[in-house]
């Protein structure tokens, strides 16, 4: 069984809406779980996390638009995407971390990783 499993990219128009779901299949406990994304030639970046507590952490560049949560009862987590922008076009990872941390970092040295889904917005 893949321990994260992303699903739900696509392609949408500039000013769309889509919402990419990571369906959670790991046996340890984690504390933070986070949203990543890369764009062809970047480096990975993070999007957006959440802590065990709900406690939720957004990149400058999303704030407003993005929204993480999790369903637990799913083991699932999400990321719903307003407002999209073509810069917002990159591969979408989720990311699993099981170290202690008071507050989840956006930083991509996370422990556990999804192979991805493909988001593309055209202008």
């Amino acid at each position: 069984q893949v321990p994260l499993d992303e699903s739900g990219g696509g392609s949408v128009q500039a000013g769309g809406s889509l919402r990419v779901s990571c369906s959670v299949n790991i046996a340890f406990y984690y504390y933070c779980m986070g949203w990543f994304r890369q764009a062809p030639g970047k480096e990975r970046e993070g999007v957006a996390a959440i802590h065990s507590t709900g406690t939720t952490t957004y990149a400058d560049l999303v704030k407003g638009r993005f929204t993480i949560a999790k369903d637990n009862a799913k083991n699932t987590l999400y990321l719903q995407m307003n407002s999209l922008k073509p810069e917002d076009t990159a591969m979408y990872y989720c990311a699993a971390e099981p170290r202690y941390l008071r507050s989840c970092s956006l930083s991509p040295d996370y422990h556990t990783w999804g192979q991805g889904t493909q988001v593309t917005v055209s202008s």
